[in-house]
C-alpha cells in the first residue's frame, strides 16, 4: 500500500494529510493540523514562515511515530506572497502577507510605468493590490538587490526541506509577473519591477520528482523517507484536481470556499479577452495543461473574523444556527469591499457600512452572520453572470469544495440565489488534489479524470437543486444598488 501525504497550508490553518487507496476508495488520515496566523508588527504584516517549516517537520515526526516510513509527499499553499533569499540561500527579510496594506496605491504607481491593459494581456492576470507584482513593486529596493532567488511559499518550504531550488508553474502564475502566452517570466515585467530573470529559479509543472529531504533533517528529526514531488502548489490548483466532476458532456463550474471564494472554470486556453479584463477574471495555470479562468473574491474570511470577534461564545456551527433565526436579506453588504480586507472589527465594520448605506445596523449575531452568509451568496450570483458572459456558454452545475462546504446554509443558498445546481463536497478538496497529483505521478492511476471518479466514489458529497426565493430580483437589484454606490462615509481599518 502506497503512502501518500499532502502538506496543505492555507490562510489560517495547515494540516499534513496522509492519504491511501483502501477497497478501490481513497482514505484520508490527517497526521497533524495546526495554525497559521498573520503576525502585526510596526511596520506591516507578516507571516511566520520559518514557524511553517517547523510544524511541517513536526507533522512529519508524527507520521514516522505511527509507522510511516516511507512516503511521497507534496506541498501546497496560498498564492503571490514570495520569499527573498541572497546568495547564501538564507532569507532576507521576513515574509510579508498579501493582506499588508504598502500596496494600497501600487495600481496608480504602476500604470504610470505600463497600462493595466498591457499587463493583462501580457499576463491574463486580473489586477489586485495584493499581486506579487504589486507586492515586489513596492518592495524595499535594496533588499531586491541582495536577493539572489525569489520563491514563493510552496517552493520555500520545498526548499527548506530539499535544497533545491525551484518555482512551481501554478503558484508562479498568480504573481501578474509569468506571461500567458510563453508561461515564463515576462521579460518587460521583470524589468518594470527592476529584477532580473536569473533571480527566478527555473519552473516546474506537477509531476517533477524533488528528491529527498536532506539527510541532515531526516536524521535530526527522525523523520521518514520522503520522496517530495511537485503538485499543483497553489492551493486553488490542488483544489481543483479535488473537484469530482468527471462528465465532459456537463457545463460545470468551481467554487473553491475557503478564507477566500474563487469561482472559475476549468479550460484547455486561456481568455484574456476586453470582456474577461473587464470582469476581473484572471487565467492560473492548473494541472495537466489546463487553465484556470476564474475571479477571486471574499469568502469565509468575513465569517471567520466575526468569529474571532465573539470569541469563544460560539462555534461556526451555532453562528449558522443563529443566522438561520434571522429573517433573509434584511442586512447586505458588498463582501469585496477593500473595507473587508482586514479591519480591526469585521462585526462594528459591517454595522458601519450598513449604516452608511442607509439600512438598519445589525446586532444581533445572528443577524451579523446572516448578512455576511446572504451577502457572500449574491456575490456568487453576480460573479457567475459574469462567468458566463465571459466563457460565452451557460454553467448548469456549479462544484462548491473547500471549507465552505460545511456551512449548509450558504450551499443551500448558493443553489437558490444562483439557480443552478449546486454539488458541494468533497471539504478536503485542496489535499484530495494534492494526493491525487501524487498517485498520478506514481502512476498508481492513470489520469485526472480517473482521479475524479475515484474523489466522487470515496467522498461524502451532497446536490442541492434550486428552490424558487421570493422577489429575488428586487433583492439582486438592491444588492447591485449597494455594490456600485460604495459609500465614503465609513472609514477603512487597516
Amino acid at each position: 500500500m502506497n503512502n501518500y501525504i499532502a502538506v496543505d497550508i492555507g490562510a489560517s490553518s495547515g494540516r499534513l494529510v496522509l492519504g491511501r487507496i483502501v477497497d478501490g476508495k481513497i482514505r484520508l488520515t490527517e497526521v497533524y493540523r495546526f495554525k497559521n496566523e498573520i503576525i502585526k508588527k510596526d511596520k506591516g504584516y507578516f507571516w511566520n514562515i520559518e514557524g511553517l517549516f517547523l510544524e511541517i517537520i513536526e507533522g512529519l515526526k508524527i507520521a514516522k511515530k505511527r509507522g510511516i516510513t516511507q512516503t511521497m509527499l507534496g506541498i501546497d499553499t496560498w498564492g503571490v506572497d514570495y520569499v527573498l533569499l541572497n546568495e547564501s540561500g538564507d532569507r532576507v527579510q521576513e515574509v510579508y502577507c498579501y493582506r499588508d496594506p504598502r500596496t494600497n496605491q501600487a495600481l496608480e504607481a504602476i500604470e504610470e510605468y505600463m497600462p493595466l491593459e498591457v499587463i493583462y494581456q501580457k499576463t491574463g492576470i486580473s489586477y489586485y493590490s495584493y499581486n506579487t507584482l504589486a507586492q515586489l513593486f513596492m518592495h524595499d529596493s535594496n533588499e531586491l538587490e541582495k536577493t539572489s532567488n525569489i520563491l514563493f511559499i510552496p517552493d520555500y518550504l520545498y526548499y527548506r526541506l530539499t535544497g533545491r531550488y525551484t518555482n512551481a508553474s501554478s503558484t508562479a502564475s498568480t504573481s501578474q509577473i509569468l506571461n500567458v502566452s510563453t508561461k515564463d517570466y515576462d521579460s518587460d515585467i521583470v524589468d518594470l519591477l527592476g529584477l532580473q530573470r536569473d533571480q527566478f529559479p527555473d519552473l516546474i509543472n506537477p509531476g517533477v520528482n524533488l528528491g529527498g529531504i536532506k539527510d541532515e533533517l531526516t536524521i535530526k528529526y527522525d523523520l521518514p523517507a520522503c520522496q517530495l514531488v511537485s503538485v499543483p502548489s497553489h492551493d486553488t490548483a490542488s483544489a481543483v484536481v479535488g473537484v469530482p466532476a468527471f462528465q465532459e458532456e456537463i457545463s460545470w463550474a468551481f467554487l473553491s470556499s475557503g478564507t477566500w471564494s474563487i469561482l472559475g472554470v476549468e479550460n484547455s486556453e486561456p481568455i484574456n479577452s476586453e470582456r474577461a479584463f473587464q470582469e476581473s477574471y484572471t487565467n492560473e495555470l492548473g494541472a495537466f495543461n489546463t487553465y484556470r479562468v476564474s475571479t477571486n473574491m471574499t469568502g469565509m474570511w468575513i465569517i471567520q473574523e466575526i468569529h474571532r470577534m465573539y470569541g469563544e461564545q460560539y462555534s461556526f456551527a451555532e453562528l449558522v444556527e443563529e443566522a438561520q433565526k434571522v429573517k433573509p436579506f434584511r442586512f447586505i453588504i458588498n463582501c469585496s469591499d477593500t473595507r473587508f480586507l482586514k479591519p480591526e472589527n469585521m462585526v462594528e465594520e459591517i454595522r458601519l457600512y450598513c449604516r452608511a448605506t442607509g439600512q438598519e445596523r445589525p446586532e444581533t449575531v445572528g443577524e451579523v452572520v446572516r448578512c455576511a452568509i446572504d451577502s457572500l451568496a449574491l456575490t456568487y450570483k453576480k460573479a457567475l453572470a459574469k462567468l458566463e458572459g465571459v466563457i460565452e456558454r451557460k454553467i448548469d452545475v456549479l462544484h462548491i469544495v473547500g471549507g465552505g462546504v460545511n456551512n449548509k446554509l450558504l450551499c443551500r443558498l448558493t443553489a437558490n440565489v444562483c439557480g443552478v445546481n449546486v454539488i458541494a463536497g468533497p471539504t478536503e478538496s485542496s489535499a484530495l488534489g494534492n494526493i491525487v497529483s501524487q498517485m498520478i505521478t506514481s502512476g498508481e492511476i492513470l489520469n485526472l479524470k480517473e482521479g475524479r471518479q475515484l474523489i466522487s466514489r470515496s467522498m461524502n458529497i451532497t446536490e442541492y437543486e434550486p428552490e424558487e426565493i421570493d422577489r429575488i430580483d428586487e433583492i439582486y437589484m438592491k444588492f447591485n444598488s449597494i455594490v456600485n454606490a460604495a459609500p465614503s462615509a465609513v472609514q477603512f481599518n487597516f
